[in-house]
Formats: structure tokens, sequence, C-alpha cells
């Protein structure tokens, strides 16, 4: 009776284990669906956050670049397809991500402190292989800086472009990981002129993509970082003889750095493209002021003004955190000292200033105060050209331009741009 006993003990044992074997192999097979990487957003009030998740087949990490958290370990995550839950314990704090999968994205509500924001990431594609002789690199301040170049078929020597993304994390081609999708419009940009017999280079600006290492912390960044790097790429096209005219294309905020570039590295030409015709400081309130209370722009315009004097604010409602964050601040009080009107009028070279009537974040009246502040200068307004130069023929299609890589150029901006390189 014992050995019976027994032997009916170890083939329960037995079938427990396979049970739970077979629960597990089940899990591991489930986590295969999503396990790789994913980059969005978490869509606070003012400004989306950037994220980046790492699913693996026992957990997964969390990384907020902006925040400079990286690959902070999942405390759980449970995925019974399509419903998938994630949280992370940050300092005696839960944050929780409760989503689907759906459409191959993955969306629902981040919570934390009992407040909560919607989320969507989407897969994170490995960047395309391309020949390392496409890449060069500089010596600036912090280490090796790489950049792609575009080239024209045919001998040279060829004129060149330095191209300048836009402001936050936006990387050479024009791409930003706070917007799912990409819209490569700096990229199209560069394979354009190269097939017009123009050259450019383009870099991840330093704490972005292959230049990540480069960013160091946020409270010790500063605007004429950014100038200096340009500075440093002109200085370095210049010195070689593989090109004539060494030029600066700057997009967005790349349009003040590249105006402060181009002065100081003596370029030969430049264009700005979306480039704002005002300080930072009433571009930035105009944009607040249609998403704000009023008590929140009162805040924003008191922090603005002690910023303007140089001076930092230590108390920030939570609010206003992601833009006027204490670590954000030494850049803010640096980039506040650039007036882009004083910089194109101090350019001594040929200038062309490009605005999209379709532009819903700098308009073309800004184009329009640079282009009256150096009368010297071409302008060139587009009619439905948005700020990430596609065509837009209503309001309904702007949004969706952002994330859309098959939308072409608007019609009328490389024509513009190639005329003046090599009129």
């Amino acid at each position: 009776m014992g050995s019976l006993l027994m032997l009916m003990l170890l083939l329960l044992l037995a079938a427990c284990s396979e049970d739970d074997k077979d629960a597990t192999t089940e899990e591991a097979n489930s986590m295969e669906k999503i396990t790789g990487s994913w980059e969005g957003a978490i869509q606070v009030p003012n400004q989306p956050l950037p994220i980046l998740v790492e699913f693996e087949k026992d957990g997964g990490t969390l990384s907020i670049p902006l925040q400079e958290l990286s690959a902070a370990p999942f405390s759980t995550v449970e995925f019974n397809d399509p419903e998938l839950v994630f949280e992370l314990n940050l300092q005696g704090q839960v944050l929780v991500f409760d989503g689907k999968l759906e459409d191959g994205k993955i969306r629902g509500d981040f919570t934390q402190q009992g407040q909560a924001f919607p989320f969507e990431l989407i897969p994170r594609t490995a960047e395309e292989a391309v020949d390392e002789s496409e890449f060069i690199e500089i010596e600036v301040a912090g280490g090796l800086m790489k950049a792609e170049v575009e080239m024209p078929k045919g001998e040279g020597p060829f004129p060149v472009m330095v191209i300048l993304a836009g402001s936050g994390p936006t990387d050479r081609d024009g791409n930003s990981v706070m917007i799912p999708g990409k819209n490569d419009s700096l990229k199209m940009v560069a394979e354009e002129m190269a097939a017009n017999g123009i050259a450019s280079i383009r870099y991840d600006k330093r704490g972005v993509g292959m230049n990540q290492a480069l960013g160091g912390n946020e409270a010790d960044l500063r605007f004429d970082d950014y100038i200096a790097d340009a500075a440093a790429w002109v200085d370095h096209l210049k010195s070689t003889d593989r090109f004539t005219d060494v030029g600066i294309i700057g997009h967005s905020e790349g349009s003040l750095i590249g105006m402060a570039a181009a002065k100081r590295a003596s370029a030969d030409l430049f264009i700005s493209i979306a480039g704002a015709g005002r300080p930072i400081d009433e571009v930035l309130m105009e944009q607040l002021a249609a998403q704000l209370p009023e008590d929140l722009m009162n805040e924003a315009w008191e922090i603005i003004d002690q910023l303007k004097r140089g001076e930092q604010v230590a108390t920030v409602s939570p609010h206003l955190q992601s833009i006027f964050r204490p670590s954000v601040q030494p850049y803010l009080i640096s980039w506040l000292a650039y007036h882009p009107q004083e910089e194109v009028a101090a350019l001594n070279m040929p200038v062309l200033i490009i605005g999209g009537m379709a532009d819903s974040q700098v308009p073309a009246s800004d184009a329009e105060s640079l282009h009256a502040a150096h009368p010297k200068s071409q302008l060139l307004i587009i009619d439905d050209m948005n700020h990430v130069l596609k065509m837009v023929l209503d309001k309904s299609e702007n949004e969706a331009a952002y994330s859309n890589p098959d939308l072409p150029l608007a019609d009328g901006l490389m024509e513009g741009i190639v005329e003046f390189l090599i009129d």
C-alpha cells in the first residue's frame, strides 16, 4: 500500500510539473508576440513624453530619455492577448501601463499617483544598414560626432549643405520619438538635393540617435553647444577638397542654430526653413495660450520673465514641468539670449528664407519677419506646406503628415532650394 501511495504521489507531482511546464511554455509563446523594442509617447499635458520599451520573454524595461531614465526593469508584465499590463516601481511610486495590442500597436492608459494619460507604442525597427563609407566623424566637445553623407552621382567637387534638425529629440531624418511613425522630411530633402548635384551631411544632435552618448546630463546642455557642433561641421567641410561652397540648412529650431553657426564659421550660404522670426519666449507663450488656463498662463509668464533675467525658478507646477522643469531651465536661459531677427541680419552671405502657409507651429509670417530683417535675402512662401515640409490641403491632413514617410515634399520646396543653390 505504501509503495502504491508513493507511486500515485509521484505521478501527481509529475502531472503538476507538466502542467507548470505547459503554462510556462504557453506564457513564453504568448510573450513572443510582443518581444522586442517599442517606441512611442505618453500624452502628458502640453508635450508628449517619449518612451522606449523593451519586452523580453521574462519581463522588460522602460527608458524615458528626457528624464534620464534608462532601462528600468518592470516589476510585472502580464500579456493575455490582446490585453497587456506592465508595471514598474520607481522610488516608491508605482507606474502602471494598461493597454491592448491592436493593429500592430499597443495603446492604453498610463497611471501614476492617481493621474492617467493615454500612451501609444509602435514596434521600433532596426535602423537600415548603410555602408559605413556614407558616414564621417569629427571631434566635438565631449567626443566624436557622426554624420551621414549624401553624395550626388558623378565626380565632384560638389556644393555641400549641413542640414540641422528641429527641437527636441528630432533625428537627422526629421523624425522624433515623441511622435509614433516617421515623416523622413530631412532625409527626403537630402536625397532630392543629391539628385540635383548637391551634397549634404546631416547628423543626429548630441543626445539623439547615433550621437546619444554626447548628450550628457540635460542640466548641462546649452543652446551654444548645438551652435558649436554645427560650426564644427562647416569648418571640417571647408577644410577638405571634396566640396566647393559650404552652407547650412536649418529647419525649425535648427534655423536659429544655423544662423549663429553660419556667422561663426563663415559659411558660404544659409537657408532657413520654418524658422521662427521671433524670440523663443514669444513663440512658446503663443503656443501655450491655446492650451493652458489663465492661472497656468500667468505662472508661465512669470517663469519666462525670470529665465530672461538669467535666473532659474525653483518651484514649477506639475502641469508645467514638461516645459520648465529645473533641469531644462539652463538650456532655456541660453536659448533666450538669441534673437532670430538680429542673427539673420548679421549674415553676410546669400540667404534663402522659406515658410509654409499650412504650418501650424511656425506661421509663414515668421519667414516674412526674417526677410524684413535681412532685405537682401530671398523669400519663398509655399502655399500648402506644413511644418514637416509635406503638402497638406486642409487641417485634417496635418497631423497624419507628421508620421507618413510616403507623403512627398511640398511642391515648390526643392525647386526653390535647388535654384538658390545652383544659381
